[in-house]
């Protein structure tokens, strides 16, 4: 293929009607005529055939002199995200976090008395827990775990509690199940969970909910550190405002369901 072969390919009509489209998504408001070729650096004219090509096909509607994206749009973004792996999409924002603590990034969700891992970007350090997509984990001693399980209602956090197979890990482990109870409860009030070494001797993990539209929890997400690295107050100050940063940014990219 030549240099020269792009270039031939590359259709330029449908690049201004994509950003047609673009600066329409950052204007839900609507815009007119005027504004749409202002913004898009386009004649009236070459405008007003893309706006009104976008109304004939139903991805926008004209209210006056207003023109606005369509639920049409939506409807195929949901199409095609209902047909791709969530996590997959997700994993560019844990890269991002992961790179700027050096440390490992992960996503979990509940599956009975487990969570297991939906996503993972490990750390360029060495941990004992082999850990992949799909690996389980305990959820009681664990931060994903315990953020995930803080999203219970209390009598389906009573009933996990009451027949969870509860060992000890370490010795640190808190196997005490009205202990546990509590820890639960305060991560459902703090918004996040920090374990100390009760998984895995030489281990911290500071975990934060995903939550869909309805504010209910779907996903938790965390960032692991050696203790030698992080103290646990140090990963609360440090680490869990770029976690929540990171799991808002998630929420609001996929508007999770």
């Amino acid at each position: 293929m030549s240099d020269e072969e792009p270039g031939r390919d590359h259709v330029t009509s449908l690049e201004r009607g994509l950003s047609v489209m673009e600066i329409l998504a950052a204007n839900p408001a609507g815009l007119t005529l005027t504004e749409t070729a202002e913004k898009a650096g386009l004649t009236r004219a070459g405008a007003r055939r893309f706006l009104l090509t976008l109304v004939a096909t139903g991805y926008a509607v004209q209210a006056g002199r207003n023109f606005s994206l369509s639920p049409r749009l939506l409807a195929q973004a949901r199409i095609w995200l209902h047909g791709v792996p969530l996590w997959t999409f997700a994993e560019p924002f844990m890269k991002e976090t992961a790179a700027k603590l050096h440390e490992s990034c992960s996503a979990a969700t509940l599956s009975g008395e487990d969570m297991v891992y939906v996503a993972r970007v490990p750390g360029p350090r060495i941990i004992g827990v082999d850990l992949q997509v799909g690996a389980h984990l305990p959820a009681f001693c664990t931060a994903m775990g315990r953020v995930l399980l803080s999203g219970l209602s209390q009598p389906d956090l009573e009933a996990f509690l009451a027949r969870a197979k509860i060992t000890q890990r370490t010795s640190k482990t808190v196997t005490d199940r009205t202990k546990l109870a509590n820890i639960i409860a305060k991560a459902r009030t703090d918004n996040f969970a920090i374990v100390d070494e009760e998984l895995e001797i030489g281990l911290r993990s500071i975990a934060v909910p995903l939550r869909d539209r309805s504010g209910t929890i779907v996903a938790a997400i965390n960032v692991s550190t050696q203790t030698s690295r992080h103290t646990a107050a140090e990963m609360e100050a440090e680490i869990l405002p770029l976690l929540r940063q990171m799991a808002q940014r998630i929420s609001d990219f996929f508007v999770v369901q």
